[in-house]
C-alpha cells in the first residue's frame, strides 16, 4: 500500500529517492509565503477594525484561508479534506453570514488564521531554511571558490581557501540534505496533521451529518408511499368508477341496439371497456394492493402466492410492520415469484417471512434452473435499492443448476406483536400445490 502521508512514507527504505521530501519542501515552502500574506492582511484588517470597517473581513478571513489550506493539504495528504461547513437552507447573504457565525468550524478557522499568521510560517520559514537552505549552500561551496577566486565564506561562517575544503563542504552538504529530509518530512506531517484536526469536519458533525441523510431518506420514503396511497385512491375513486359506468352504459346501449353492424361496433366497444376496467384494476392492485392495506404483509404475501403461474408453498407469520417495510416486502416477494414464472423454469417455490430479533426476513426459494443475473434485466437491482433506502439487504443464492434463493432482510419495529397468523391465510400453503 502507498504511503499517504510523510509519517507513513518516513518508514520505506526509498523514502529519500521518492517524491515526499519534495512535497514536504513543497508544503513548508508555501506554508511560509501563504502565513507571510496572511500576515500582512491581518495587518492591514487590523488597522482598519479601528474604524470598525475591516472587523467583519477579519473575523470572515479564516474562511477563505480554510479553504486555501484544504487544498494545499493535498501535497503531504492524499486523504480527501472535505468542507465542515453546512450549506445554508435559506438563501441569501443574511442568511449566510448567521449559519457561518454559528458554526464552530468558522471559529476554528480564525484561530489557524491567528495561529499561521503569528507562529506557524515563521516555523515553516525556519524549516525550509535549515532543512533546505543550509545543505545547498555547503553544495554550492566549490562553486562560490571558483566565482571569488581565493576564498569563501560559506553559510557566512566557514572560510574555504582551496578545492579539497570546498568539495568536503559539498559532500557534507548533500549528506545533510539526505539526513535533513526526515526531520523536516516530520514537520511537514506534523503540519497536516493540525490542519486536518482544526479545518476538517470532527466526528461527530460527520455522524450528524449522516443521522440527517438517513432521517431525510425515511422521510423521502414516506411521502413516496404517501402519494402512492394517493394515486391509488384516485384511480379507484375517480377513473375505475367511471370505466364501471362505461362498461354498463356500453352493455344497456349493446342490449338496445338491433342486430346488425351498430350492435357488432358495441359489443366491441364493450368488451374493450371490460378490458380496460380489468387491467386498470390490476394496476391499481400492483400499485398498493388493499389486503396489504387492511391486512398486513403476511396476507398479502400468501395472496400473492395463490396468484403465482408456479405453487408457492407459503409459511408466514408476521406481525404488522411500518408502511413502507411493509410495502418493500410486499413488492419484494412479489417480484421474486414474477421472476420465478417468467426465467427460472422451476416447478414449485416456497415463501417464508418471518420478524425476529427487530429484522424482517423474507425467503423466496425455487427448484429451477439458477444462474439468476441481477444484471439481466429481472428487476433485481431496483428491487435492491428499494430495500437499501430502509437499510435492508437483498441476497441472492443462485448456482447454475439451482436451486435459487433470494432473501430479503429489513430491519424495523413490530407495529403490534399480535401475529399476522391470526389471519387464515398465513402459514398455510397454497392452493396452488
Amino acid at each position: 500500500m502507498d504511503p499517504r502521508t510523510p509519517w507513513q512514507a518516513l518508514t520505506r527504505p526509498r523514502f529519500p529517492l521518492g517524491p515526499w521530501p519534495w512535497r514536504a519542501v513543497a508544503y513548508l515552502a508555501t506554508g511560509a509565503l501563504l502565513g507571510a500574506a496572511v500576515c500582512a492582511v491581518f495587518v492591514l484588517l487590523g488597522l482598519f477594525s479601528v474604524l470598525l470597517v475591516g472587523l467583519p473581513p477579519l473575523l470572515l478571513s479564516g474562511l477563505a484561508l480554510g479553504g486555501v489550506e484544504r487544498r494545499r493539504l493535498r501535497l503531504v495528504d492524499l486523504d480527501p479534506a472535505p468542507d465542515p461547513h453546512r450549506v445554508p437552507t435559506v438563501p441569501g447573504l443574511a442568511a449566510w453570514l448567521r449559519l457561518r457565525a454559528g458554526e464552530q468550524a468558522t471559529w476554528r478557522e480564525f484561530a489557524y488564521a491567528l495561529l499561521l499568521a503569528t507562529v506557524l510560517w515563521p516555523l515553516d520559514l525556519l524549516a525550509v531554511a535549515v532543512g533546505v537552505g543550509l545543505p545547498v549552500l555547503l553544495l554550492g561551496a566549490p562553486v562560490q571558490l571558483a566565482v571569488d577566486g581565493q576564498e569563501a565564506k560559506v553559510v557566512k561562517a566557514y572560510l574555504v581557501t582551496s578545492y579539497p575544503e570546498a568539495f568536503a563542504a559539498a559532500l557534507l552538504g548533500a549528506l545533510l540534505l539526505v539526513a535533513l529530509a526526515y526531520p523536516l518530512a516530520a514537520v511537514a506531517g506534523a503540519r497536516a496533521a493540525l490542519v486536518r484536526a482544526l479545518l476538517t469536519p470532527r466526528e461527530s458533525a460527520q455522524e450528524g451529518a449522516i443521522g440527517e441523510v438517513i432521517a431525510s431518506r425515511a422521510r423521502l420514503v414516506d411521502a413516496f408511499e404517501a402519494e402512492r396511497r394517493r394515486i391509488e385512491r384516485d384511480l379507484h375513486d375517480g377513473a375505475q368508477q367511471r370505466l364501471v359506468a362505461l362498461t354498463m352504459t356500453l352493455g344497456l346501449a349493446r342490449l338496445d341496439a338491433p342486430p346488425g353492424p351498430l350492435a357488432d361496433q358495441l359489443a366491441k366497444a364493450h368488451a374493450e371497456a371490460g378490458q380496460v376496467l380489468t387491467e386498470l384494476r390490476e394496476l391499481i392492485h400492483g400499485i398498493h394492493p388493499q389486503v396489504l392495506a387492511d391486512y398486513g404483509l403476511g396476507p398479502a404475501l400468501a395472496d400473492a402466492a395463490d396468484r403465482s403461474a408456479v405453487p408457492v408453498a407459503t409459511d408466514v407469520d408476521l406481525p404488522r410492520l411500518p408502511e413502507s417495510v411493509e410495502s418493500a416486502g410486499y413488492f419484494a416477494g412479489c417480484e421474486a415469484l414474477a421472476n420465478i414464472g417468467k426465467h427460472s423454469g422451476a416447478s414449485r417455490a416456497s415463501l417464508t417471512a418471518r420478524h425476529s430479533g427487530g429484522v424482517l426476513r423474507i425467503d423466496v426459494e425455487d427448484d429451477g434452473r439458477g444462474a439468476a443475473d441481477p444484471a439481466g434485466g429481472t428487476g433485481l437491482t431496483g428491487l435492491a435499492d428499494r430495500i437499501a433506502v430502509l437499510d435492508g439487504t437483498l441476497t441472492i443464492m443462485s448456482p447454475p443448476g439451482g436451486p435459487t434463493l433470494l432473501r430479503v432482510e429489513i430491519p424495523c419495529p413490530a407495529l403490534s406483536e399480535r401475529s399476522a397468523s391470526s389471519s387464515p391465510r398465513t402459514a398455510s400453503s397454497s392452493g396452488r400445490d
